[in-house]
């Protein structure tokens, strides 16, 4: 941006080739930035069966669709299904009575399960004598023989069955996904997809259609090629720069995975999957670290974000001097109320999604009870000076930025639900502070603080119009709020004035 201030102040630098657009009085805001989303998987789910449904009921149905359009043998895939909103998991023979001639695999709302029928179990190898991968579980009917739900690295069994889609393949559908994430006014994403996702995007990029700045970050299988290359934080450009090394700590709430320091509610002894202790994210991490790389740690559960934060401290002490580099915390979603300062401490940014608060709510308080007080728990952070990146998750979540926004300032649903003043008020936040979750924050996250986040003069020209000014609006109104134009480095990629 050349300038940035009054109408006045700004025609004096026009000149007899400068083109001028009048907003009609709209309002400006900085470009959003989406601080964690699966590219690749959001991009491709667009042509995916949608399984987000009240009922298994209707998920089936839309399965059975399907299969009247696809030939014989040939993969259906879907996702969205989330057995909390339904009375209970699917079973494979329900699937196989919806696609008696295709193999099928769903995936969990929270791509930490799966759901698959007999034809698509038997390709996988998946049988009544199979054993449970290290960090999966194989879901079981009575007699011991695959239920068709598998959760965490199970899921892979079934998932290495299935056709990559070709590059051009994933070049094109991210392409196309670009055009959603505009009108929504988002003009940055933090990726967390795999290698895969990355040649797509530099394909783009070098093919100058690249149109949405790409954090891209990196996942634990390829950090010995990264490490070896020397890859560190930061390298790129404004449109393609590399991102933090992802390592998990956990699974998910809605699995019942997440690693938790007591049992899930009514499940004496389950305390979820921890995945890695402090001890072995603070190893590979410090390897990371010394060679440039920060990382990002996925936490869900208790158990998992104090590991987390324990790893982190342990390689803050360790950091040469100087070399304060930018870790994060994917999710954050349950502290324990002794652990609500220690991010903050130690200058750890908290990647977080306000949209699974509302999602979660019913689940978390099933499975989690009195202990969801410190759950999502935005105000006690920010408080605390913790500052928060927020994201979607998609194709986890929608990535509607304006879902977030409502999300964080109400702790309610779309469409109202719990009423009142929202699930667990005092976690709620101002509007100024969710609007900077989603700019300077994640831009400060990524190294660009400088370039991005705010509209001032030197800064990258990212931004979003709006019909009206989000402050004069009531919180209620703001999750049917829609950009009016989106432009990215001063192109507009998306205009309807």
């Amino acid at each position: 941006m050349a300038a940035a201030g009054r109408r006045e102040e700004i025609e004096l630098l026009a000149g007899p080739a400068t083109q001028v657009i009048g907003l009609g009085g709209r309002c400006v805001y900085p470009g959003l930035i989406d601080a964690h989303m699966h590219l690749e998987q959001y991009a491709l789910s667009l042509d995916k069966v949608d399984c987000e449904t009240a009922t298994r009921e209707e998920c089936l149905l839309r399965v059975r669709a399907r299969a009247s359009q696809t030939p014989a043998g040939m993969w259906i895939l879907g996702h969205g299904w989330n057995q909390n909103s339904w009375d209970r998991y699917g079973t494979a023979p329900e699937l196989d009575a919806a696609a008696p001639n295709n193999p099928v695999y769903l995936t969990a709302k929270s791509l930490h399960a799966g759901w698959a029928n007999t034809e698509a179990l038997r390709r996988a190898g998946i049988h009544a004598s199979t054993a449970d991968p290290p960090r999966g579980i194989i879901g079981r009917m009575p007699a011991g023989e695959p239920s068709g739900v598998v959760f965490e690295e199970a899921m892979a069994l079934i998932a290495a069955q299935i056709a990559h889609p070709t590059a051009e393949h994933v070049q094109e559908a991210i392409d196309g996904a670009q055009a959603h994430l505009w009108r929504l006014g988002l003009t940055g994403i933090h990726d967390f997809d795999g290698p895969r996702a990355f040649r797509a995007i530099q394909a783009l990029w070098d093919q100058r259609r690249l149109g949405i700045r790409v954090v891209k970050h990196i996942r634990r299988e390829e950090a010995e090629q990264a490490l070896g290359l020397g890859l560190q934080t930061g390298f790129g450009d404004e449109w393609l720069r590399t991102g933090n090394l992802k390592l998990f700590a956990d699974g998910a709430l809605g699995p019942r995975t997440a690693a938790m320091l007591e049992a899930y509610e009514g499940e004496p002894g389950n305390t979820g999957l921890l995945a890695r202790t402090a001890e072995e994210l603070a190893e590979i991490g410090l390897a990371a670290a010394r060679s440039g790389l920060a990382l990002a740690i996925h936490a869900i559960g208790d158990r998992a974000n104090r590991e987390a934060l324990t790893a982190l401290e342990r390689i803050r002490s360790q950091e040469p001097p100087g070399g304060r580099l930018r870790h994060r915390i994917e999710h954050m979603q349950l502290l324990h109320p002794d652990d609500m300062r220690r991010a903050a401490a130690s200058g750890v940014i908290a990647s977080m999604q306000p949209i699974h608060a509302t999602s979660d709510m019913a689940m978390a308080e099933k499975h989690w009870g009195a202990r969801c007080r410190t759950a999502y728990a935005w105000r006690s952070l920010l408080d605390a000076g913790t500052l928060i990146a927020f994201g979607s998750d998609a194709p986890v979540e929608p990535p509607n930025p304006f879902l977030g926004l409502h999300a964080a300032l109400t702790r309610q649903r779309a469409d109202g639900e719990p009423g009142g003043e929202g699930w667990i008020p005092p976690q709620r936040i101002t509007l100024t502070e969710a609007l900077t979750a989603y700019t300077r924050a994640p831009a400060y996250a990524c190294g660009m603080e400088e370039s991005l986040g705010t509209l001032e003069p030197g800064r990258l020209a990212d931004l979003f119009v709006l019909d009206q000014d989000l402050f004069s609006l009531s919180p209620d109104e703001i999750a049917a709020v829609r950009p009016a134009g989106t432009m990215v480095g001063v192109d507009w990629r998306f205009r309807e004035f």
